[in-house]
């Protein structure tokens, strides 16, 4: 795949879930999910072909419902959440399901399928919890651990046994709904980080009442997305209805370490860079995907040394590493509708995908000139 060239997959419905495959692999594959308000809705797995740039797809059917959120496990690469609703008598409820892939994906001799069906479909019992479900996401350390964000509750399962049953529940006092969630890599992956409104709040899963901190008023409209950096502990990434993506470092929840506000619309997904969290993604509403360097406050900063020997950022007389500068490194605009999803590969660091409500997914690769400024 040329480094300038975009790969572009089309679905034939709408769509706005997207998910990177997150259990060890050496395959670039995405998962995307369709918004259709027929009961045809689909599940594509698409994998990239390195040596041919070409891109091969399974079909999945999913008839369970329009899919609002997809989540693929940290822990088995056959395993996703996937968040839909559907029409029950003349009611839209919400529904959350883990979806088992079959160990194969290649079709049986002599089978000819339009779609493939899922190895196992296990429904969550999340009625009586709530009617809003916004996400289901996978414990990062402990593979029976699942967090379901449900208007303003967050329901914890557990798989230990033959079913995944509710093992606790935070009910956040005067908050109404969440908008999503994500579990924290560090704090042994006992803190769950939820956005409700303009606020970041994060609750310690032991005990249902704790809140551990709060970002009140960390946009000055709703939030919508979240990333946790995985290589930085405490810091955190935002975007909202503002079009501001922030950087917190919530040791101080008083200020925002970095911020840019290079969308001129609603921002729906935020994403670090798994192995150089520097590069930042982000999508919105403006049908751009931009991506973001805030070197200056990643786990790459560079290090100054001061001293006798008179400062610097290295010290054994080599010339100092000339670093990316902060600020907007490049703008995607290939997508004609507003860009849902954006995920970063993690096969390939420097790949990621993005997908807008038209059904257009497109596969791009970071410039040339910025991993070699990264990496040299």
């Amino acid at each position: 795949m040329e480094e300038n060239n975009s790969l572009v997959y089309g679905l034939e419905f709408q769509a706005r879930a997207l998910a990177s495959q997150q259990a060890e692999s050496n395959d670039v594959r995405f998962f995307v999910a369709t918004q259709s308000l027929k009961p045809n809705n689909q599940l594509h797995v698409v994998d990239l072909n390195e040596d041919s740039s070409a891109l091969q797809s399974r079909i999945f059917a999913h008839p369970y419902g329009e899919v609002w959120r997809l989540a693929a496990s940290a822990h088995d690469p056959r395993l996703l959440a996937s968040c839909y609703s559907l029409l029950k008598g003349t009611q839209v409820v919400m529904e959350t399901a883990l979806l088992t892939l079959p160990e194969s994906l290649e079709p049986k001799d002599g089978e000819e399928q339009e779609f493939l069906a899922f190895e196992n479909v296990e429904k969550l019992a999340t009625e009586g919890y709530g009617v809003e479900i916004r996400t289901t996401e996978f414990h990062p350390t402990d593979a029976n651990q699942l967090a379901c964000v449900v208007d303003g509750k967050i329901v914890l399962f557990n798989r230990a046994e033959a079913a995944t049953r509710v093992v606790a529940e935070i009910n956040a006092k005067n908050v109404p709904k969440f908008t999503t969630g994500r579990w924290s890599h560090f704090h042994q992956g006992n803190h769950f980080i939820a956005l409700h409104d303009c606020s970041i709040k994060s609750y310690d899963v032991r005990d249902p009442n704790h809140v551990v901190w709060s970002i009140d008023e960390a946009h000055s409209q709703l939030v919508r997305d979240l990333d946790c950096n995985p290589n930085k502990q405490c810091h955190i990434v935002t975007g909202g209805d503002d079009g501001v993506l922030k950087v917190w470092d919530f040791r101080n929840t008083k200020e925002h370490v970095f911020a840019r506000s290079d969308h001129h619309h609603w921002i729906w997904s935020v994403r670090f860079n798994t192995y150089h969290d520097q590069l930042i993604l982000s999508s919105g509403s403006d049908g751009k995907v931009l991506l973001t360097c805030a070197g200056s406050v990643s786990s790459e900063a560079p290090v100054v040394i001061t001293g006798d020997g008179g400062g610097g950022e290295q010290s054994g007389g080599t010339e100092p590493r000339e670093h990316l500068a902060d600020g907007l490194l490049q703008t995607f605009d290939q997508h004609e509708d507003s860009v849902y999803g954006v995920e970063w590969s993690t096969a390939d660091p420097w790949m990621f995908a993005s997908l807008s409500y038209d059904g257009r997914m497109i596969i791009s690769k970071v410039p040339k000139q910025y991993k070699y400024q990264i990496l040299l």
